[in-house]
């Protein structure tokens, strides 16, 4: 339990469980919401103050670390006034939606001294934290190509994101950490289907040096699916973002066999291995690691400007997409 006082400035769909979590970890003090109704039920759940103006939450409350999960346009206004108050934060990804919007923030931060990170949940998946380990002791070998699928239908209407921001930024980022660079190139293909007034489907090719990275996001498919897998030149591993299960397949071909049939027999199964991964929820990982990281310790928080990398290829990619 960390001794620091946290607050929520948006309580609807993910932000209510940044309340939940922090009510776990630390001492939550307030939450904001312009929705009373909806503000009142969680301050009421967690025993904390309700507010509908955040400004008179950060002057009535001391506030050490503060989570933004609002639409995305208004990021850069509160995040300001937030920074202001020299109260550390946490904004729910994208950290913006231009990239000198998100200039701005960080800039900002880095001037009063605030810590701030974005909230690429992704990135504290126990999943794919296992994997990151598995590529870094080369035990795929050298990735020559990666795959992704985030598609389902939304959840809750989606009133103000397009596809790329909402939902493509988060396996942007994956592979940028994942592969450690950044893309060199891209090609895709987005477009609008049942949202006529902004993107819902895209298909997206990013070129890592000589790793090809593929990603399929929409709010179209009637399940929803969160998968990865990457093709290295040792092995084969799966990732499943949801259930957090992590498989890998050791590559056994060699050139040593006569025919294809020969060649069957000896190397057509490959060995398959369900890697361990110890199942925790990704954001009070993330919130746990952003709270260490405020209190000194050195952890693995994310840097914003990763977040405002992965957000200048979605915004070039919406830009320059083929539609």
């Amino acid at each position: 339990m960390f001794k620091l006082n946290s607050a929520v400035i948006g309580v609807g769909k993910m932000g209510r469980n940044h309340a939940r979590v922090y009510s776990e970890i630390s001492n939550l003090v307030a939450v904001c919401d312009l929705d009373e109704k909806v503000g009142e039920e969680i301050a009421a759940k967690h025993n904390c103050k309700y507010y509908k103006d955040y400004n008179l939450m950060l002057k009535e409350n001391k506030i050490d670390v503060l989570s933004i999960a609002v639409q995305t346009n208004l990021h850069k206004k509160i995040a300001i006034d937030v920074i202001g108050h020299g109260v550390n934060l946490l904004i729910e990804k994208p950290i913006a939606n231009t990239v000198q919007d998100a200039l701005d923030i960080i800039n900002a931060a880095e001037k009063n001294k605030v810590k701030l990170t974005v909230g690429h949940i992704e990135r504290f998946n126990p999943a794919v934290i296992k994997l990151k380990e598995i590529i870094k002791n080369k035990d795929l070998g050298e990735i020559n190509s990666v795959m992704s699928r985030r598609v389902g239908i939304a959840g809750s209407p989606v009133t103000y994101e397009n596809v790329i921001l909402d939902l493509a930024i988060h396996d942007i980022d994956i592979f940028n950490y994942l592969l450690e660079k950044e893309p060199t190139k891209f090609y895709s293909f987005l477009g609008k289907s049942i949202h006529k007034d902004r993107e819902d489907y895209a298909d997206i090719l990013l070129r890592y040096d000589k790793t090809n990275a593929f990603l399929q996001v929409n709010w179209l498919t009637p399940i929803k699916i969160r998968i990865l897998n990457i093709t290295g030149t040792k092995g084969y591993a799966e990732l499943n973002f949801i259930t957090q299960e992590l498989k890998v397949y050791k590559n056994n071909y060699t050139t040593d066999y006569n025919d294809f049939g020969e060649f069957v027999v000896k190397f057509g199964y490959p060995s398959e291995e369900f890697i361990q991964v110890e199942k925790k929820e990704p954001l009070k990982l993330q919130l746990e690691t952003f709270l260490n990281h405020i209190e000194g310790n050195d952890s693995g928080i994310m840097s914003p400007l990763d977040s405002l990398t992965a957000l200048r290829v979605a915004v070039e990619i919406l830009d320059k997409g083929e539609k």
